[in-house]
């Protein structure tokens, strides 16, 4: 049987200009859908488990265009609610070579920051679930979506359930010193962490690596032996990019598990589509510990997850196990299968 795993979060509209285009050529957008959580309960379906994912959309055509874009790729998607005025939306602009891509934010009073604790009933949602994650982004949106986020992990802990969270900061959405402040109080209650709160390094964990930057490679490790220490973690997780441009990164991660450090193969990626690198490491994380991976294991399982992610156009990630398995066996050569 599938291993069930529930994510919390909000899914948004995304809408792009066509290809790389900037934002004042653009004439049209395409339409997407995404949201870090959902990218995480998308790629668990992916590789064969169920993903499930807790939300709440406006209860009209684009709330469920929203729901049908997760039903397309096997997502679980009983237990989001209806109501409120509207879904979040996102601007990308993709960058390429020097430009950077950009991202504008229109989700101000969406559906999901307004929701309530009591529309949910996590006794339900939780039954027979394996593992619970959600962001950093959810406790963010609002004071409610702090509440109903603690509320999740509190009943996911009180089940028994392995619960995960990854802190991603998002500085558009609140202040360094509240996020460590909410975050702290949240981290209490998850087993395995994704990244490093500000307070503990200022070095981030995707820029704090980098050919040749061993001392800042040393105070991340650093930072996560004192985030392990503080909250007592069974693992805790960074991803480390250097980024040579809009259009070639370089990937890797770094896993800690509170005795010894396990840093990743270094996969140097041209990309398609950055947004959902981080998600597609989380997903592939998850399932590696999900199904009995060592740490190393686990740690190789996201990381090869993640450089797949970034070929992919969208926020989900398609790839299937087997592209995984064969990118982990060194085949990167991106050859045309027959």
């Amino acid at each position: 049987m599938p291993k069930k795993v529930v994510t919390l979060g909000e899914i948004m509209l995304r809408l792009s200009p066509p290809g790389y285009k900037k934002f004042v050529q653009a004439e049209s957008f395409d339409v997407n859908y995404g949201g870090s959580e959902a990218n995480v309960a998308a790629a668990i379906c992916n590789y064969g488990e169920q993903g499930i994912f807790v939300s709440k959309v406006p209860g009209n055509a684009i709330g469920q265009a929203a729901i049908n874009h997760l039903r397309r790729y096997g997502v679980d998607t009983q237990f989001i609610t209806r109501g409120g005025e509207r879904l979040g939306i996102y601007f990308l602009e993709t960058g390429t070579s020097v430009r950077a891509s950009q991202v504008i934010y229109d989700r101000a009073g969406a559906s999901f920051a307004e929701a309530d604790t009591n529309e949910f009933d996590f006794d339900k949602i939780l039954e027979g679930a394996h593992w619970f994650h959600t962001s950093g982004i959810t406790p963010a949106l609002s004071d409610k979506a702090a509440v109903l986020t603690e509320a999740a992990l509190k009943a996911a802990k009180a089940k028994g359930i392995t619960t995960s969270i990854d802190l991603n900061y998002r500085k558009k959405l609140w202040s360094k010193e509240k996020a460590t402040q909410v975050m702290s109080r949240l981290c209490q209650y998850a087993d395995v962490c994704i990244g490093i709160l500000e307070d503990e390094n200022e070095l981030p964990p995707t820029t704090a690596a980098g050919a040749g930057n061993e001392p800042s490679f040393e105070a991340l490790k650093e930072a996560l032996k004192q985030m392990q220490a503080r909250f007592g973690f069974k693992y805790i997780a960074a991803t480390l990019r250097e980024s040579h441009s809009a259009s070639e990164n370089s990937i890797s991660a770094l896993l800690y598990d509170g005795t010894a450090f396990h840093h990743s193969t270094e996969y140097k990626v041209g990309i398609v589509d950055r947004v959902g690198g981080g998600d597609g490491f989380a997903g592939g994380l998850i399932y590696g510990l999900l199904t009995g991976m060592n740490m190393k294991d686990a740690a190789e399982f996201g990381t090869a997850a993640a450089a797949l992610k970034h070929t992919i156009h969208g926020d989900f990630s398609h790839a299937a196990l087997s592209e995984v398995k064969a990118l982990l066996k060194g085949d990167a050569s991106g050859k045309l299968q027959r």
